[in-house]
């Protein structure tokens, strides 16, 4: 299975220099998904058939939160990319990428202080083209610095959703309900866009991590 949040998660332990420690790091955790080894759920982990890509633009240390969303996204839609966020010096591959001709890029985000010209509320695919989605991948304040000091995005339209119910989402508690985890932003993007079968996928797939992660916290606190 190519997952390239795990990738990028094994590249960044490579390059570092120092170990990084998130929280509940002395727990034995499975190497894949990063839930407590006997609540690991990589068992039950089926891609979907999919016609669309997926980019996330990962915050500094994204990809070693156990918390972390995104990586449940790279393991439903085969085709996916990973990439850290730097401010000065982005990936050459990231920019490659959004260059592409084979790909449609479009960031997902909400509208609110975005140019009204480089709104969409659905995506017309371009002849010949796969949708490329961005999901800035970070705490909300984080997502909103990578979309105001990133250039190289400037001039991509931007999908913003408008999901009907509050979130479930209770891994992290955001500052205002209405907010959702990244996995949940996708599951509706993909529902809205055609991608039934991947949206499906996703959102079981999430339920079940986040049912698990909130199982091996209320374990960690009883003990």
């Amino acid at each position: 299975m190519n997952n390239s949040v795990l990738a990028l998660r094994a590249q960044q332990i490579a390059e570092s220099k120092r170990e990084f420690k998130a929280r509940g790091s002395k727990l034995a955790r499975c190497e894949t998904c990063l839930l407590a080894e006997p609540l690991c759920i990589c068992d039950g982990v089926t891609q979907a058939d999919c016609d669309s890509a997926v980019c996330l633009i990962m915050y500094h240390n994204e990809s070693f939160k156990p918390s972390n969303t995104g990586r449940l996204i790279a393991d439903i839609v085969p085709n996916n990319y990973a990439f850290r966020w730097d401010r000065t010096d982005p990936d050459k591959a990231l920019l490659a990428l959004l260059s592409n001709e084979q790909y449609q890029p479009i960031i997902v985000f909400p509208e609110e202080n975005v140019e009204p010209h480089r709104v969409i509320k659905k995506v017309t695919r371009e002849l010949g083209k796969t949708p490329l989605y961005i999901f800035l991948d970070g705490t909300w304040r984080e997502a909103k610095k990578m979309f105001r000091k990133s250039p190289y995005l400037d001039a991509l339209p931007v999908l913003s959703i408008s999901p009907q119910s509050l979130s479930n989402y209770k891994l992290r508690v955001a500052p205002h309900e209405h907010q959702l985890g990244t996995a949940e932003v996708a599951c509706v993007v993909l529902a809205e866009n055609g991608e039934a079968e991947a949206a499906a996928c996703l959102t079981q797939h999430f339920i079940d991590f986040r049912d698990a992660y909130l199982k091996g916290k209320r374990s960690k606190l009883n003990n």
